[in-house]
């Protein structure tokens, strides 16, 4: 399996998210990544190497053009307000909610942040827009591997993706690189792709941007979001709608949820995409299920994930996986690449 590496992702590296009402140090941090590819070269599975280049157009498959521009230009406008800003991170301050206009873009910087935003969470830094366009890259990569034939490929990246949308960030994410990749196959000639997000937090990203098209069925199993981030989406009410209707699975699992149980809601949501007729599957790869995790709630061990990678291979489907979630920083790289070797084994 080819693994397509983001070398430029530590140019995204927030100082400082708000958690609980408190500013802390962010949890999600480059040597997350780093360790998975550690990992991996410990164990010799398969070829590490950098993505292909793609044009900005095939961002714009997913993502709308005003929110496109806003991203390559935040940190340049950022820094104009103030040259001190170059030491700081920008973080949103207010926001958009019912009843007040989105469809305008304003000229003030902080309220562009958010328009263009959900959460405090998520520190826009110097180098983020190269990190989450070369980690975009990675997934599209990934998606013209199995295009050119192959079973699977892995997309190494970070900022991670599933909760950005169409047109905003959040919960860590900028550039949705589950939906690029299930884009990039669709676009390839594939008539039915499904969303696998198996992270711990609901990929509400993926799920607004495809809810109404019945060509890509998005499945997640997650933390039950009446307590669990990102809270205002992921029930199980939610399947769909217009032509999309009955191509949005969510199965919600309460905090505590084990292997057992895991697995279970695992195996209804391959069922379903069988069901479906997906003729690919993109994955996205969250390992924040795991029971040592600082900000999630399952209790999954790390040998668990052998058997989850053979699962996810046993649905026959040529797969792309795309690194999510995951803040167990010292055991991420063994449980992600546990995942592989299960699916490669």
């Amino acid at each position: 399996m080819i693994t397509f590496y983001n070398h430029l992702h530590a140019q995204h590296q927030g100082k400082l998210e708000m958690f609980r009402g408190e500013l802390v140090p962010c949890f999600e941090v480059p040597a997350r990544a780093d360790h998975v590819l550690a990992e991996l070269q410990r164990r010799g599975l398969g070829t590490v190497q950098h993505p292909h280049a793609f044009d900005d157009s095939a961002l714009a498959t997913v993502h709308s053009p005003r929110y496109l521009q806003f991203l390559e230009a935040a940190w340049a406008d950022w820094v104009a307000l103030d040259p001190a800003n170059a030491a700081r991170d920008a973080l949103p301050s207010v926001w958009p909610i019912r009843t007040l206009r989105s469809d305008i873009v304003p000229d003030n910087f902080a309220a562009r942040m958010g328009l263009f935003s959900y959460d405090t969470g998520t520190p826009l830094t110097a180098g983020t827009w190269v990190a989450a366009r070369a980690g975009a890259h990675c997934a599209l990569s990934a998606a013209q591997q199995l295009v050119q034939g192959d079973r699977a490929a892995f997309a190494l990246s970070r900022p991670p993706g599933h909760h950005a949308g169409a047109d905003f960030f959040g919960g860590y994410c900028f550039l949705n690189n589950a939906a690029l990749a299930a884009q990039n196959l669709r676009d390839a000639g594939m008539r039915k792709v499904a969303v696998l997000d198996v992270d711990y937090h609901h990929g509400n990203g993926t799920q607004a941007i495809f809810y109404d098209r019945p060509d890509v069925f998005f499945a997640s199993l997650h933390g039950d979001p009446r307590t669990e981030y990102p809270f205002y989406l992921g029930h199980a009410d939610e399947t769909g709608a217009g032509a999309g209707l009955g191509c949005n699975l969510n199965i919600p699992l309460p905090r505590g949820t084990g292997f057992a149980a895991w697995m279970e809601a695992l195996e209804h949501s391959l069922r379903s995409i069988a069901a479906f007729g997906a003729e690919a599957l993109v994955v996205s790869l969250g390992m924040d299920t795991f029971a040592g995790d600082p900000i999630s709630g399952f209790t999954l061990q790390s040998e668990d994930y052998l058997r989850v990678g053979e699962r996810l291979a046993a649905a026959g489907l040529p797969t792309v996986l795309v690194f999510e979630g995951g803040y167990a920083v010292a055991e991420v790289g063994v449980n992600a690449v546990n995942v592989l070797e299960g699916f490669a084994g």
